[in-house]
């Protein structure tokens, strides 16, 4: 039986401070097994350390203004068009993990591969689209099912978020709320329901990803609601895969809903809500993604510095050792696998995620995250 799923700040808004939510305290209670009840609270850049347990209520909420996604589906292969111009095109497949194909308006034609999400039937991938307004799809034999989906986070209409009026820290680390980086919150529902209902576990396992898109990219949080359109409506997901994610100026966004208790990623009781990132190993495994491609260059100083810092506070608080040698046990289905409690993508899947140069840098990390 296989798990299933259930099926710098960004560069337009850096006068803006982080978004307040909700942080988790654990009372100094770090050690295996000990039984944590979160304490949520607000915090402004006021420098706590993350073991302060003291912090501001809640403030209420500021409007404002995001680019509404646009999107355009199509069906089987062939040419498509839109009528705006696509950052990104999703495609999902079935059959054959390889052999699919796209070309952006008249260019050359680039062969699909999964680059981080990872599906157990046939293949998926995101493309940079560099604002074509068509492309084509090709299919060999072996590969079908095939959809795709233009998607335009940049140039929408607006539509106006409620975002938290002050900072959120996750025990002394800042991140963007969902709302902070313009999350629509209806794309989790399909057919007038959740698409994929949060289930909770404890965590076991932390794992690292890359998001397999541009480096130096100019507007993270764009990409991060492409990414969110791309896991939630062409690989029905129901949200974005991952827990968190890491910009290359070191800014943390808040990933898949776990909630409207202001904890990101657990529930009050402290456990981790499924994502859907690392297929067959997604329960009680935590995902963080660094934006960008890590295949031949390091992450910058600033993201390596935040995924350390997210990773220890995140392992003092649930009690895990960032460099021990573990069993992992899928609550699910009960597959066992021995692993790092802070591993690679590619310790669970054939991809090449997290990129061969960060996946090389993994023992580093650990150990960063371990020193007190």
């Amino acid at each position: 039986m296989s798990e299933s799923p259930t099926p710098a700040q960004p560069s337009h808004r850096r006068k803006r401070s982080l978004s307040r939510r909700g942080v988790i305290a654990a009372g100094g209670a770090v050690a295996a097994g000990a039984a944590i009840t979160p304490v949520v609270f607000a915090t402004t850049d006021s420098g706590e350390s993350d073991n302060s347990a003291s912090g501001s209520g809640s403030s209420g909420t500021t409007p404002e203004k995001f680019p509404a996604t646009r999107t355009k589906a199509a069906t089987g292969a062939g040419e498509a068009t839109t009528a705006f111009a696509a950052s990104y095109v999703g495609v999902r497949w079935s059959g054959a993990k390889e052999g699919a194909a796209i070309r952006l308006a008249d260019g050359d034609w680039q062969t699909l591969a999964s680059g981080c999400a990872t599906v157990e039937d046939g293949g998926t991938a995101l493309v940079a689209a560099d604002s074509a307004t068509a492309y084509s799809v090709k299919a060999p034999v072996g590969v079908n099912g095939v959809h795709s989906l233009a998607i335009d986070t940049t140039d929408g209409p607006n539509r106006t978020v409620h975002v938290p009026s002050e900072p959120t820290r996750v025990r002394g680390v800042g991140y963007l709320s969902r709302a902070a980086w313009g999350a629509d919150e209806s794309k989790r529902y399909k057919d007038g329901k959740v698409n994929s209902p949060e289930t909770y576990y404890p965590l076991q396992i932390i794992t690292v990803h890359h998001t397999d898109t541009p480096n130096n990219d100019p507007d993270p949080a764009a990409t991060v609601r492409a990414i969110y359109e791309y896991h939630a409506i062409t690989n029905d997901w129901g949200d974005i895969g991952y827990h968190f994610l890491i910009d290359e100026a070191g800014a943390v966004y808040e990933g898949r809903y776990s909630g409207d208790d202001g904890i990101p990623a657990f529930n009050p009781d402290g456990d981790l809500v499924t994502g859907f990132h690392s297929v067959g190993y997604n329960s009680g495994a935590l995902g963080i993604a660094l934006i960008g491609n890590l295949d031949k260059q390091g992450p910058t100083d600033a993201a390596k510095a935040s995924l350390i810092r997210l990773i220890k506070v995140i392992s003092r608080f649930k009690g895990l050792d960032p460099q021990a040698q573990v069993t992992y046990t899928n609550p699910v289905n009960g597959t066992k696998k021995d692993t790092h409690t802070v591993g690679g993508h590619r310790d669970y899947f054939a991809t090449e995620c997290p990129g061969q140069v960060m996946y090389d840098l993994l023992a580093e990390v650990r150990a960063a995250a371990a020193r007190r």
